[in-house]
């Protein structure tokens, strides 16, 4: 079971985005791999605090985490960009947040990372897909197979060090000013910030040596997911040139909107009409629900408006926090033409005391249905 984040980083769920930076900090020089050689519990703790931080630091992903914890970014090997699954490994680490650490560390045993002039590892761009699911896909999740077109790296591209930046992604510049000299870094306009430069150009692939390949990729979609999450399959978007790391695809769940079945959160919601004399004399009806045909029982003298609750018909929770219910609301269908008898019948029941309404304190308000329905 994966540990909670803000346990990982120390801190509490009201904790600042200030807070949280620090406290990554603190955690990442603490079990930073130049202080602990070798030491593959310190190493495990530093890739801990990077995939905690890559998820606090960002308020969406933070807003989703806090209402779904970890189910929200799992997608069955995607997971939170690869931190700590052996999808990024240091290089990545020290690419996205190797600033946060400044002049603590000169190791260069992860691609080149030193204080001021550490070799950048550029990633891919990310590929955004949607995909439609039915609320029978959603009740237990679904493995989907979708296919995406993507930029690889051409068979028998070859890369050379660029000669601009020496490898390092990026070059500097000193200017004198009145403040004295300044020293500015900025990406390296011919590698681009990758360090290398094509050396051998197949034919067919773009100026990075880049060709576009359509994939077919496996995406796991966890239970209870709803309309507009975002869910990451880590290091399947565009590749990135020279020894850059992909990119990933962002999923973005579309819920199709069931024939009968209203979602509200976890709890399903059903309308069924029944007749004056079902109501009246009762009767045993039919629901094909997500999980198969479902009896319900209408009691004699039902009125119109009462709610059934049947416990765990629902959808699963994506914090795995168990299932919601189905709701079957009984609606008594009025008929709108009548046969003479059936008029001079009613008429004849106008002043019957079995047809005047008279409810008693068992009989709940339209309030209180409401109420009980989110109890």
């Amino acid at each position: 079971m994966k540990k909670d984040f803000y346990e990982i980083l120390g801190v509490s769920k009201n904790a600042t985005a200030a807070e949280i930076k620090k406290a990554y900090r603190k955690r990442a020089i603490e079990n930073h791999p130049d202080k602990n050689p070798g030491n593959k519990e310190a190493e495990e703790k530093f890739k801990q605090a990077a995939e905690a931080y890559e998820i606090l630091s960002s308020a969406d992903k933070k807003a989703r985490y806090d209402q779904y914890g970890h189910a929200a970014f799992e997608n069955g090997g995607g997971g939170y960009g690869g931190f700590g699954g052996g999808g990024m490994n240091m290089d990545d680490i020290f690419s996205q947040f190797g600033d946060i650490f400044g002049g603590h560390f000169s190791g260069g045993g992860f691609g080149g990372f030193s204080g001021g002039s550490r070799q950048v590892r550029v990633k891919g761009s990310n590929l955004r897909i949607r995909v439609k699911l039915e609320l029978k896909d959603i009740l237990n999740g679904v493995e989907k197979k979708v296919k995406v077109k993507r930029l690889v790296k051409a068979k028998g591209v070859t890369y050379k060090t660029c000669k601009t930046c020496n490898g390092t992604g990026s070059v500097t510049k000193i200017a004198n000013t009145i403040l004295g000299r300044m020293q500015t870094a900025s990406t390296c306009h011919d590698c681009r910030g990758a360090g290398k430069t094509v050396d051998h150009r197949p034919k067919g692939s773009d100026a990075n040596g880049m060709i576009q390949k359509e994939e077919a990729i496996s995406i796991h979609i966890p239970p209870g997911v709803t309309d507009g999450v975002q869910l990451k399959v880590g290091g399947k978007g565009n590749e990135a040139p020279g020894n850059g790391v992909a990119g990933d695809i962002i999923v973005i769940i579309q819920e199709i909107a069931h024939e009968k079945l209203k979602r509200e959160g976890n709890n399903l919601h059903y309308d069924m009409y029944i007749s004056y004399p079902e109501a009246v004399l009762g009767t045993t009806k039919e629901i094909d629900t997500l999980t198969g045909i479902v009896r319900i029982k209408v009691e004699e003298g039902t009125q119109s408006g009462k709610i059934l609750r049947l416990r765990g018909k629902g959808l699963e929770s994506i914090d795995s926090y168990g299932k919601g219910d189905l709701l079957v609301h009984l609606n008594v269908w009025t008929p709108q033409k009548l046969s003479k008898e059936q008029k001079d019948f009613f008429n004849n029941m106008k002043d019957d005391a079995n047809f005047i309404p008279n409810p008693d304190n068992n009989e709940r308000s339209f309030f209180e249905k409401v109420k009980d329905m989110f109890s």
